[in-house]
């Protein structure tokens, strides 16, 4: 059981927590039935993003076979066969249109341009595998649409308005989550001496300037969202001082990748750093606060 969890990426279904943020941000979270929406928006996304990860390892099984840390992957080490991760797919499939299904009986107002999206994600995704993950630039720009399509689908099926600004920030903010995850790939291919496809049009430098301007666009952007009228008009105006933690965890984050040399995901920092994390709880807590307890 363990082997398929680790085939469908399991821990990767965080990045689907966005489809809740135009709940958390409306401040509708108390909301029963928009939280029914965006809680079956997850278990939608998080099934075509399980569906790609297994087509995307089946397609690079001989690839991953050599990396020092893919080869351990269910289908490049032979823990599950070919055969079984075709059959997973298709029932990854059939659950995905299953569910669509009854969307369309319980939230047919909404539910067109959610699966719009569903599907615009999954093509796009199809693309990026086979061909697009080797386009320097193209790829990291993929990943942050991929982010910002989570926060349309959760716009979509619970009917709340997202500002531009909140779109725009979600785009810069995963494309620092990707450049930063290219640099550790560039820093761990000089150390081993193994470079490969995906890594080509990089190198740290670039990964370092682009990283620098991609994390100050994200906090211009987080502080223009904090600015905007309906921000204001809809939140307590001390909204804005919440930009001190973001400046915070993001300057930590350039430490640790640019001064510490961290070569881990950027999510594996998050999950490991103590600072950022209480940056984060902080964060989080005074943008409650704001939201709930004007």
């Amino acid at each position: 059981m363990v082997k398929y969890l680790k085939l469908l990426r399991i821990e990767q279904w965080v990045k689907n927590l966005f489809v809740f943020a135009p709940l958390f941000f409306s401040g509708n979270v108390m909301n029963s039935d928009l939280l029914v929406k965006s809680i079956f928006a997850f278990i939608i996304f998080s099934i075509a993003a399980s569906s790609i990860y297994i087509i995307n390892d089946y397609s690079d099984i001989e690839q991953d076979k050599k990396h020092p840390e893919k080869r351990n992957r269910p289908l490049a080490s032979g823990v599950i066969s070919k055969r079984n991760a075709i059959y997973l797919l298709t029932s990854l499939i059939l659950l995905d249109f299953t569910l669509k299904y009854f969307g369309f009986l319980y939230f047919h107002q909404n539910i067109w341009k959610f699966c719009v999206i569903i599907l615009f994600y999954f093509l796009m995704n199809i693309a990026y595998t086979f061909k697009l993950k080797h386009v320097a630039i193209v790829d990291v720009c993929i990943i942050s649409v991929g982010f910002v399509l989570r926060v349309l689908a959760g716009g979509y099926i619970t009917g709340i308005y997202i500002s531009q600004w909140a779109i725009l920030l979600t785009f810069v903010l995963a494309l620092v989550l990707a450049l930063g995850k290219r640099r550790g790939e560039l820093v761990n291919a000089q150390i081993s001496g193994k470079s490969r496809k995906a890594l080509d049009g990089y190198n740290v430098q670039f990964a370092d300037i682009a990283l620098s301007i991609s994390v100050t666009l994200a906090i211009v952007c987080y502080l223009m969202f904090t600015l905007s009228p309906e921000v204001q008009q809809r939140f307590h105006p001390r909204v804005f001082y919440t930009v001190i933690f973001v400046v915070f965890a993001f300057l930590r984050y350039l430490q640790q990748t640019l001064v510490y040399n961290k070569t881990e995901s950027p999510t594996k920092i998050v999950y490991k750093d103590r600072y950022i994390q209480i940056t984060l709880v902080l964060w989080l807590i005074s943008f409650l606060l704001q939201i709930y307890y004007k």
